[in-house]
């Protein structure tokens, strides 16, 4: 017996839709938005609406959550000097955090790292996988802990 696991919830959702199951409205802030990964174009550090959408979620999350804290990790590909890719992996960081702190989210529970290319998520040759910013939630004492 085969057994085929989705771990898209986009996919699942879509999936249900099309098998004639009804959508769950989502209450913001009610629970945390399943994407944690935003990918980038090229030399790029600015969002797309479904992108910004998605951090919305997030924001609303976050004001409901006071005792959770997000480090936003930026990172680049690997095109182009270190330094480089480190500044515009802090942009597309920045960004983010700017985007949750208009959203409502205190600026002292937004935590930022910027690697680079130096993380890559996929392999180096995999431009366009490695060009994102990811939010990891962390409770606050976690946080004060780092």
């Amino acid at each position: 017996m085969t057994i085929l696991v989705l771990d898209n919830p986009e996919l699942i959702a879509k999936a249900a839709i099309a098998a004639g199951f009804a959508p769950a409205a989502f209450e913001a802030g009610s629970r945390r938005p399943h994407r944690m990964k935003f990918h980038y174009g090229f030399n790029k550090h600015s969002l797309d609406s479904e992108d910004l959408a998605f951090l919305k979620q997030h924001a609303a999350y976050l004001r409901q959550q006071p005792s959770v804290s997000v480090r936003v990790h930026g990172h680049s590909d690997n095109f182009g000097p270190e330094d480089y890719n480190r500044f515009l992996s802090r942009l597309r960081a920045n960004a983010v955090a700017k985007t949750l702190v208009r959203e409502g989210v205190p600026e002292h529970r937004i935590l930022m790292t910027h690697w680079g290319a130096s993380r890559p998520l996929a392999t180096p040759e995999d431009h366009a996988a490695n060009r994102r910013v990811e939010l990891e939630y962390l409770t606050l004492d976690v946080a004060r802990a780092l």
